[in-house]
């Protein structure tokens, strides 16, 4: 009962530490955009919203699959492109899971 007991309790532990760790990578997209793509207001993007909800996230799942996610990030915010070339993988992989989760067919975000 004892060893039951644990196994459960290990699994409800590490379930919460993988759920959390991948929130927290929309988070870090999200405060990317914030912070670095400003820019793209330039280009009729009011904030990060509107930038994540220009596909689903379907659409989405299928340009980062055939590698031409940052290709359609620069058509849709092209004042954007030299911070989207300095971009480090992590960083892509943070604001690829921002417009996943924000996706027009995702959650709505707190804040821009």
């Amino acid at each position: 009962m004892k060893k039951t007991t644990s196994l459960l309790l290990a699994a409800m532990v590490a379930g919460s530490v993988f759920t959390t760790s991948a929130m927290a990578d929309a988070k870090k997209g999200q405060k990317y955009y914030l912070k670095k793509l400003k820019v793209c207001k330039k280009d009729g993007l009011k904030n990060g919203a509107v930038f994540a909800t220009k596909h689903d996230r379907k659409s989405w799942e299928d340009l980062k699959a055939s590698g031409k996610l940052m290709d359609e990030w620069k058509t849709i915010c092209p004042s954007g492109a030299k911070k989207f070339k300095k971009m480090k993988e992590k960083d892509i992989t943070n604001v690829y899971d921002f417009v996943w989760k924000y996706a027009s067919d995702g959650e709505v975000p707190s804040c821009g």
